[in-house]
C-alpha cells in the first residue's frame, strides 16, 4: 500500500462514496410508517399478546411474525412483519436463557420501536424512536 492511500491523498482523483449502508433505507421506511407501526405495538399490548412488540425488516422471504407491511406492495425497500418475544422465543431466535437480558435491553415501546433488522451479513436488534 502507498503512503498516500494511507493518508487519503490519491493523486488528484476523487475518493470513491462509500456505499449507502442498508440502514439509512431502513431508517426512511420506519419514519414513513412510524404511526401505523406505534399503532400496531399499542394494539400487540393492549390485546394482551405481549408486553413485548417486536418488528421484523427483511428484504426477502422470511417466515417470522404476521406480514405488516409489504415492500413490493408499498413500493419501499424494507416488508416489516409484527412479532412479539414470546414467538421469538418459540422460534429459538432468543434463547430461554437469554429471556431476562433481553428484557433488560428492551426500551419502553412507547417510544421506541424494537426492530429485527436482517440482512445478508446477519441479523440484529435495533431500538428506534418513534417519530
Amino acid at each position: 500500500m502507498e503512503p498516500e492511500e494511507l493518508l487519503n491523498e490519491s493523486r488528484g482523483e476523487q475518493p470513491k462514496p462509500a456505499a449507502d449502508s442498508p440502514l439509512v433505507s431502513l431508517r426512511r421506511d420506519l419514519k414513513m410508517f412510524s404511526e401505523s407501526l406505534y399503532e400496531v405495538a399499542v394494539e400487540i399490548k393492549v390485546e394482551g399478546l405481549s408486553k413485548y412488540p417486536i418488528f421484523v425488516a427483511h428484504q426477502h422471504e422470511l417466515k417470522l411474525g404476521e406480514l405488516i407491511l409489504d415492500r413490493v406492495e408499498l413500493n419501499t425497500d424494507w416488508t416489516i412483519h409484527a412479532s412479539t418475544l414470546e414467538e421469538f422465543m418459540e422460534r429459538g431466535v432468543v434463547k430461554a436463557e437469554l429471556k431476562n437480558r433481553f428484557i433488560e435491553t428492551y426500551k419502553d415501546p412507547k417510544d421506541f420501536m424494537c426492530v429485527f433488522v436482517v440482512v445478508p451479513e446477519g441479523a440484529n436488534f435495533v431500538f428506534v424512536p418513534y417519530e
